[in-house]
């Protein structure tokens, strides 16, 4: 076993203890600031760096490379998904006080979905060798062709998500009280206090069909990241592990990305050619040929830098 039950351990005490840290720091129901949003960013940013310096010191520096190049990649594809989340929210009236405590529990979810995701990904390319490196590069150069064509679509189809198939799944078998009063996800249904059923005496609130709609949503959201994770590395503990520093530094980025969201208009054009070098690097392995580490690395965070500055400089030059 390349990483022992310690790194293991190392890791997850470190996301326990920095959950519950973040779980008191926003224990009240405000509103996220900028101010709030900017420190817990770099408070996310600052502890996967410091795992890859870990990942670097007991292991190999290529490993640390690797984390890192996976670490940045699912960043920057997140970008697109924190506009869907936005959008979800405006679907179910989601007062920006409690944002944060759906998008808390929403990855406690993601952190289970990606551990399926990933270890199957893996399993199956074990499995198959090959084959699977095929279709997953394949699968990848379509998601880039797929954004692409959305990019340049005359125009855009808005998903009324609070009709969502999920949610329209819980309301078949589950009361849903339809006013948001409080935080919770659940509450006395008025409509059935004599009745025995378990089912009967409580009613999902909005705020819980919310969450079902984002944990859906994040499940196709894996389709497209895992795969190009693991062409980066096949190694799960890389792969998770970076997968779920980015994740759980997407509430702040989310906060964030709701002000700054105007100046990164040009900033999926990078994504897409990341999406691109990836699809080809999956391709060209069946024949064998190994990409470098730091040259993964190297296009990932120089395809995110170009985009960011030049969406910069283009918005300003616009304005």
């Amino acid at each position: 076993m390349e990483y022992s039950f310690l790194d293991i351990a190392i890791f997850s005490i470190v996301m326990i203890v920095a959950m519950f840290l973040d779980l008191k720091a926003h224990s009240q129901d405000k509103p996220v600031n900028l101010k709030s949003a900017a420190v817990w960013s770099v408070v996310w940013t600052v502890l996967a760096l410091l795992f890859a310096v870990y990942v670097f010191v007991e292991h190999n520096a290529q490993d640390g490379q690797l984390f890192l190049a996976g670490y940045f990649l699912e960043r920057a594809l997140s970008m697109d998904n924190l506009f869907v989340i936005m959008a979800i929210f405006a679907a179910f009236s989601v007062e920006e006080k409690f944002q944060h405590r759906v998008l808390y529990y929403g990855i406690i979810g993601a952190l289970v979905l990606r551990f399926v995701f990933i270890f199957a990904g893996t399993a199956i390319i074990a499995l198959l060798g090959k084959p699977a490196l095929v279709a997953f590069g394949l699968f990848v150069l379509y998601t880039a062709w797929a954004m692409w064509k959305n990019m340049h679509s005359d125009h855009e189809e808005i998903e009324d998500y609070s009709q969502h198939w999920s949610v329209r799944f819980v309301k078949r078998f589950y009361p849903v009280y339809p006013k948001i009063e409080s935080h919770d996800f659940f509450v006395r249904n008025p409509e059935a206090q004599n009745s025995k059923a378990l089912f009967a005496k409580w009613a999902a609130t909005p705020l819980f069909l919310c969450l079902i709609c984002i944990e859906f949503a994040d499940i196709m959201f894996a389709f497209d990241s895992v795969p190009a994770i693991i062409a980066i590395t096949e190694k799960p503990f890389l792969v998770y592990t970076s997968n779920i520093f980015a994740i759980l530094g997407m509430r702040s980025l989310y906060f964030l990305l709701a002000g700054a969201k105007q100046y990164l208009k040009y900033l999926e054009h990078a994504v897409i050619v990341i999406l691109i070098f990836i699809g080809f690097k999956l391709l060209i392995g069946i024949f064998g040929i190994h990409v470098p580490a730091m040259l993964s690395l190297s296009v990932v965070m120089g395809c995110l830098l170009v985009g960011i500055v030049y969406s910069l400089v283009k918005v300003k030059k616009e304005q």
